[in-house]
């Protein structure tokens, strides 16, 4: 049996979660170690909206560190500069990573951002599948009611898997589109 594994995908997409996937040319690992490490989150970001950040890499659930926010990148809402911290839900070494954010406004939100990463064989070194999601199913009734989400886009989901890929793996092209034995 084979599977096919293209470069990207088209979203996945429900009321309250998208998807997005893209074949990124470097190991989970490395990947990972991107996604626990709070520069890391600022390096990817393609929302414009986190500056910088504060604290130590994540290493198990519960974690978290500080990021410093500027809105003004959305447009949206005249909150100027601000502090969330990045709270960790799911964290299974180099599988999955996933995390909420936590202001200063309550009761918190509840939406969800989470990697999750498959160790592909292209023929061509290192690759990983990876998926990022956004899920905002759980959110407080409070701001399910105000109908604001989601905050950010597919587009933007999509151009920070662009923006991990040239972090992890600067100036190496995309895996070619193969069927790869399981």
């Amino acid at each position: 049996m084979s599977r096919f594994y293209p470069t990207w995908q088209a979203a996945t997409m429900t009321a309250e979660r998208f998807e997005v996937q893209r074949v990124i040319p470097a190991s989970p690992a490395a990947i990972f170690s991107v996604l626990r490490d709070p520069a890391g989150h600022v390096a990817i970001d393609a929302s414009g909206m986190l500056m910088s950040a504060t604290g130590e890499p994540a290493s198990q659930v519960g974690d978290e560190f500080v990021i410093h926010m500027d809105r003004e990148a959305l447009n949206d809402f005249p909150l100027g500069l601000y502090d969330v911290s990045v709270v960790f839900t799911e964290y299974e070494e180099d599988l999955e990573i996933a995390w909420t954010i936590r202001g200063q406004i309550t009761p918190h939100i509840g939406h969800i951002y989470g990697y999750q990463l498959e160790p592909i064989d292209t023929g061509d070194g290192p690759a990983t599948l990876v998926t990022s999601y956004y899920d905002w199913s759980r959110i407080d009734s409070v701001w399910r009611e105000r109908d604001i989400f989601p905050i950010i886009s597919e587009l933007t989901l999509r151009s920070t898997l662009g923006i991990l890929a040239r972090t992890v793996a600067p100036g190496v092209p995309r895996p070619i589109v193969r069927n790869v034995a399981e």
